[in-house]
């Protein structure tokens, strides 16, 4: 189960990564840092984030009800308090930018979303070219 977490986690978070710091490098190179950093700091915090949600998951399934319930709201509170570090980070420096920082916040959960609307778009296309 642990190694098909961790493809998952690097699936995503490698492909987050990549197009985050690639626009991320266009914004900064086109003049407009605080909007590269910003979605940089953002995703490295969403992938952060993710890695901890399949690393603690499993120890969370394995317990009581009343465990799980407990540990599962203590993973939620400290990922929340994660992924408020780069938003303050981004109100307190003006290097930074707000909004694309909680922008790449979601990264990896666009990539998530991104796939499998590619992957449905594609079954429709070969369905319909299987129909003729």
């Amino acid at each position: 189960m642990n190694n098909i977490i961790r493809a998952t986690e690097k699936k995503y978070c490698s492909t987050a990564l990549m197009l985050s710091g690639c626009v991320g490098a266009i914004l900064i190179f086109s003049g407009l840092a605080p909007l590269g950093k910003g979605l940089i700091l953002g995703t490295l915090f969403s992938i952060v984030n993710f890695v901890l949600i399949g690393e603690t998951l499993p120890d969370i399934l394995n317990k009581s009800r009343a465990k799980t319930f407990a540990l599962s709201m203590g993973s939620i509170f400290c990922r929340y308090l994660l992924l408020s570090v780069p938003v303050f980070i981004a109100i307190r420096f003006e290097h930074i930018n707000l909004f694309t920082t909680i922008g790449g916040l979601f990264a990896v959960q666009v990539i998530i979303i991104m796939e499998q609307v590619w992957t449905l778009i594609h079954l429709k296309t070969v369905s319909n070219l299987e129909k003729k």
